[in-house]
């Protein structure tokens, strides 16, 4: 099983695709081919993607049962202990003080002050 999700592409790169994939929804493409043809498609899709992003998925036999590639994606896959895992970017700033982050509240929240005093404490 192959999986092929694209984010603005051009409209022609999914004309391309439907030659061999079915489109299943708006740049979502789903097939079976040989894994000659897979990688064909996957270097057209690379090839032609312009400004959009990729995502290439498929069974094979591992641990997972599946792989996946990507093209122009800020989450990266990363192998960790024979596992094939996203990394995400980090939202916070790479240094600065540790200050930054919001403090918690003090005190009671206004749900457990009425789970425990009943509508009296308002």
């Amino acid at each position: 099983m192959t999986v092929i999700v694209l984010t603005h592409c051009p409209v022609g790169l999914r004309g391309f695709l439907t030659r061999w994939l079915l489109e299943i929804s708006p740049g979502v493409f789903l097939g079976n081919p040989s894994a000659r043809i897979r990688d064909a498609l996957w270097d057209e899709v690379r090839q032609y993607a312009g400004n959009g992003r990729a995502l290439l998925a498929y069974s094979t036999n591992s641990e997972q049962g599946y792989t996946f590639r990507t093209h122009d994606h800020k989450w990266h896959p990363v192998d960790h202990e024979g596992l094939t895992l996203i990394l995400r970017p980090s939202d916070r700033p790479a240094d600065g003080p540790a200050s930054q982050s919001p403090q918690p509240s003090q005190g009671w929240s206004k749900a457990s002050k009425r789970r425990r005093f009943g509508n009296r404490a308002r």
